[in-house]
């Protein structure tokens, strides 16, 4: 059997971590390695068992899981950090994602969609409640109006990128992507990694934020 993805659970409500930590025991291919009650313990937890995803709370008494999500993400840029809130403020939503976050759940989510984001993240995938994901929107295009960014310089990225770039700015996955764009799915991931490694970005929904601040659309980023 492949390895397990080991999970490390950030979240002040005691019961609310042994309801999470018990469906992830129910799962075989999941392993809980670590629980912390605020964000302070979870950085040090995070550091010291270096988890593939981290299950982190938004609002926390002393340092919140906003505050947690850089400290975690730059020392271990592996780690998948996945915000678990009840938060939908999309200010929140997208200075998170900005971090360095992977992702951004709500607690209403279904136990199925827990579990198959997790394993998503744990692959490399950025993953989002539905209801977010038009707030992520919403706020993107409020702060493309409002950057004060450069577009991009033209010698940083190709224009096979800037396609690649402008679907991740539609939150498209690889597959779709390759599916728009005409490509291999493996060829999708090669273009993303070097446009990670091109803007030092540590995530695709960072690529993403950076594409629509920097005036990279859909609609006009997209070749063929």
């Amino acid at each position: 059997m492949r390895n397990r993805v080991r999970v490390l659970l950030i979240d002040d409500h005691n019961l609310f971590r042994s309801g999470v930590k018990a469906l992830l025991a129910r799962q075989p291919d999941f392993e809980v390695i670590g629980e912390a009650a605020d964000g302070l313990e979870g950085i040090k937890r995070a550091h010291q068992f270096k988890p593939d995803v981290v299950l982190l709370d938004l609002h926390m008494p002393g340092i919140s899981g906003r505050e947690a999500v850089k400290p975690i993400v730059e020392k271990l840029p592996q780690t998948a950090v996945l915000m678990l809130t009840v938060s939908e403020d999309a200010e929140e939503l997208i200075e998170t994602l900005k971090a360095g976050a992977r992702g951004y759940l709500l607690k209403n989510i279904n136990a199925e969609f827990l579990v198959d984001a997790i394993r998503r993240a744990a692959r490399g995938e950025a993953v989002m409640s539905p209801q977010m994901a038009a707030k992520l929107a919403s706020g993107l295009q409020g702060a493309a109006r409002e950057s004060r960014l450069q577009p991009v310089e033209s010698d940083r990225i190709s224009p096979r990128e800037r396609g690649v770039l402008a679907l991740l700015a539609r939150g498209a996955s690889n597959k779709e992507i390759a599916r728009e764009l005409g490509l291999a799915e493996s060829t999708v991931k090669i273009h993303v990694q070097n446009i990670l490694r091109k803007l030092k970005l540590s995530s695709r929904v960072q690529a993403a934020v950076y594409a629509v601040e920097s005036g990279i659309t859909p609609r006009s980023g997209g070749e063929k």
